[in-house]
Parts: C-alpha cells; structure tokens; sequence
C-alpha cells in the first residue's frame, strides 16, 4: 500500500496523505507521517503526541522544580527526587530505575550522586546495599513543587476530565508494556 498525495477539497488539509485501505486522511501528523501504517494511523499520531507531551511535562516538571527553589535540576533528577520521596521507604538504585523504566542505571546513578551533594538526598549503606532516601531538605523540595503543582496546574485543570486522564493512565501503561514489549522483539532481530 502507498501513500497519495490528498486533492484541495478533500478531508484534511492539501498535502496530506491518505493510505489506502485505510480510506481517511491521517490525521495531522506532523513529525512522523513516513511512518503511518494502514493498520493503524492512529499509532503514529499518538506517538508524535507522545513526544510532545513528554517534552512538555519535562519542561513544566523542571520548571515547577524550579519555582520549588532547586533550579538546576534535570528531568531525571525530578524524577528521581519524587521517587525516593514515595511512601517513605528507602530504595536501591536498581528499584528507582525499574519502576521508573530507566534501562541504563548509569543515569540515575549520576542524577542520585547530583541529588546526594545537593543534599536533596542521602545514602545509607547496608551490608553491600546502597539505599537512598530524602534528606528534609529534599522532602521540603518536594512539598514545596507539591504546592506550586497545585497553584499552578491542578487549579487550571477541568476536573470533570479527570475520569478521561484516568483512562488515559491506564493507556499508558499498557501502552509501556507493549513498547517495551516491542524492543525485547527487535532486539532480537
């Protein structure tokens, strides 16, 4: 199947494509059009989405990091802080990447090494275990990017569409599931 330029006048916008077999325009996509599948136009634009909201979630986390009174912080490094701020339990490095779906541990070991001499966070050793945890100046950080989240994002939220951002969650992550999915597949070829 190929792709055909879209006439002036038909759905969607002049140059757009339509797949065949699909018999619809594909709907805006802007940065990964040479990837629409006719099994699913929808895939990639949930992706260029993806990209999108991923870029700006990092930059507002960073900036509400920010505001929160730690400016120098990256966007694993936020992560991180939030992480070892979670049900007060202490948690290994190996922990932190698994649940946050960090592959390359080296990441989050230089970002928890930021976060230990920024005095964010502490070490603790036990037997041959390292585990990390917030000092109260990383618990205050995060309180404080609690309160400014609050002022600032959740007051502007529509919260009769919090039933539509719940089944987006759970999209997500069976989203994540079959992404990774995925690569262990093309890993092998």
């Amino acid at each position: 199947m190929t792709n055909k330029p879209q006439k002036p006048g038909k759905a969607g916008k002049p140059g757009k494509t339509v797949s065949e077999g699909v018999g619809r325009a594909a709907p805006g996509i802007v940065s990964s059009s040479h990837l629409v599948s006719p099994h699913s136009v929808e895939l990639s634009e949930f992706e260029f989405g993806l990209i999108v909201a991923w870029n700006a979630f990092s930059r507002w986390a960073m900036r509400c990091m920010a505001a929160a009174g730690c400016p120098d912080l990256t966007i694993t490094d936020v992560l991180v802080l939030h992480h070892i701020n979670h049900r007060a339990r202490n948690k290994k490095l190996g922990d932190i990447c698994f649940v946050l779906n960090y592959e390359d541990t080296h990441v989050v070991a230089y970002s928890l090494k930021k976060l230990v001499a920024a005095d964010l966070a502490q070490a603790t050793k036990v037997g041959k275990e390292v585990f990390y945890s917030p000092t109260a100046s990383g618990e205050a950080a995060v309180k404080m990017y609690r309160d400014v989240r609050e002022a600032c994002l959740i007051a502007n939220l529509d919260t009769e569409r919090n039933p539509d951002i719940g089944d987006m969650a759970r999209l997500l992550r069976t989203m994540s599931g079959l992404y990774d999915q995925a690569a262990r597949a093309a890993t092998s070829l």
